[in-house]
């Protein structure tokens, strides 16, 4: 028996906690991970898997109404919400099943029960004693944040409890601005939810192009969505009929469900880490450098918990570099440049790289290349629906540095974008490429006139 009871002990067992600790297992280190709700994390149990399977399940409404233009006869369709969660538990059960197989294979011991750090190499695991570790990751990721500052907040739900809700509320306000609040709102709308999305900014998806911004927003009020900007929660009551929702711009909204989608936090609280000495960062997250070491030599952390990039892959590779690097002998970093994003609104949106607005500040002088348009499916039954493709360009080398798409499948669109984006493609590049057609995809490849705004000089 060696100095410690395991070689490396990991600290949640999510994406990046997971992908970590099988690598580790596989090269023969002892490994085991505390997972206090279900192998799986919040990817596969909480987040993006159940999100998508709840976003398939709004989209038929929409497919519905397309399919009697393309001459099939309207059916008396009705949706199941039971029957839906039924079908959607079933199968996260199956892909946590899946998480909790492959650890054991490549010999990694899960342990149930909530972990906190006594010291910098003993972990205290609660209901079973403590054990000791040589190395320590630290994976637990985040959690949703709500308000408590205001009467009635109690009422709110998040996202996690979202995806259980006992039935499907006839209306529902969707407070946030965010990529999370943005999906949920176009679920309920697709659903059939009288849906009003609240936001306190001046526009949604902050952080995306602006030209993204402002096309999704006018897209999802095409399908119902009411959008209300620059205002905020003064108070919630509950009603005979449901909750009053009291916004500090004036006006009351009732609803039946109230959901806040207004931010996740990195999930720290109780892993005992002032005790263990990892500092965290300003914004409450874990301090790590490009290795994901913390401020403790023999403890790491990868994932949402540093707040770097909040994206699965991002965990799944960073927690696959920290296992190269600690256990195979191969120093290995994660380059956090050029991440492609999706987020399943309805529209949805594909992107990466810079906004305009970015590369303007970064880049000065750049290019702008940007088409809106109805794509084939649409114009053949008198649709009204528009797509948006944008191309930001540095003008002095011709690198590509932004790709922006909305519309359908611009989620797996941008993947392939960013392989060329990721390899500095240049504008005379792209264009050598040629177009596969009829796609919507092709109009990336066929913009040649630089955009000028309506009013601005040439």
């Amino acid at each position: 028996m060696g100095k410690y009871d395991y070689d490396l002990f990991v600290i949640g067992a999510g994406s990046g906690g997971v992908r970590a600790g099988r690598l580790a297992a596989l090269s023969g280190a002892k490994v085991a991970l505390a997972e206090e709700h279900r192998v799986g994390g919040t990817c596969v149990i909480r987040g993006c898997v159940p999100k998508k399977f709840m976003v398939y399940a709004s989209e038929f409404s929409n497919q519905a109404a397309v399919a009697e233009g393309y001459g099939w006869s309207a059916s008396q369709a009705t949706f199941d919400w039971k029957r839906f969660l039924e079908a959607k538990d079933r199968e996260i059960a199956r892909l946590s099943g899946i998480y909790v197989t492959n650890l054991s294979n490549a010999g990694a011991e899960i342990v149930h029960a909530k972990a906190r750090l006594a010291d910098a190499h003993t972990v205290e695991l609660e209901g079973k004693g403590a054990v000791t570790a040589d190395k320590i990751l630290i994976a637990t990721g985040g959690r949703p944040w709500k308000p408590t500052d205001f009467p009635g907040a109690e009422h709110i739900v998040t996202s996690e409890e979202a995806f259980h809700l006992p039935e499907l509320p006839k209306r529902v306000l969707v407070a946030g601005g965010g990529y999370i609040a943005v999906e949920f709102a176009g679920i309920f709308a697709g659903l059939g939810v009288d849906t009003t999305l609240v936001y306190r900014g001046p526009n949604i998806l902050r952080g995306f192009d602006d030209d993204v911004r402002t096309h999704v927003a006018e897209e999802m009020k095409k399908r119902g969505v009411k959008i209300v900007l620059g205002a905020q929660h003064a108070a919630i009551e509950k009603t005979a009929t449901g909750y009053l929702n009291r916004m500090t711009s004036g006006g009351d909204i009732e609803t039946d469900l109230v959901m806040f989608a207004t931010g996740r936090r990195p999930y720290v609280e109780g892993l005992g880490l002032e005790a263990a000495g990892v500092r965290l960062n300003e914004a409450g997250a874990i301090a790590v450098d490009k290795f994901s070491k913390t401020s403790v030599d023999n403890i790491w952390a990868v994932g949402d918990v540093t707040d770097r990039i909040n994206l699965t892959p991002v965990a799944i590779r960073e927690g696959a570099a920290f296992a190269q690097t600690e256990f195979y002998g191969n120093p290995t970093t994660f380059d956090h440049d050029m991440v492609a994003s999706a987020v399943f609104s309805q529209p949805p949106v594909g992107a990466v790289g810079l906004s305009e607005a970015e590369a303007r500040h970064l880049h000065g002088k750049v290019d702008i290349y940007l088409s809106r348009f109805r794509p084939m499916k649409t114009t053949f039954y008198g649709g009204d629906e528009r797509c948006l493709i944008k191309l930001v360009v540095d003008a002095a080398s011709q690198r590509i540095l932004g790709c922006h798409v909305v519309g359908p499948d611009s989620p797996e669109i941008i993947q392939m974008a960013a392989v060329a984006l990721k390899m500095g493609v240049t504008k005379p590049q792209w264009d050598a490429t040629c177009a596969v057609h009829p796609t919507l995809a092709e109009e990336l490849v066929t913009m040649r006139d630089k955009y000028v705004p309506q009013g601005a000089a040439a």
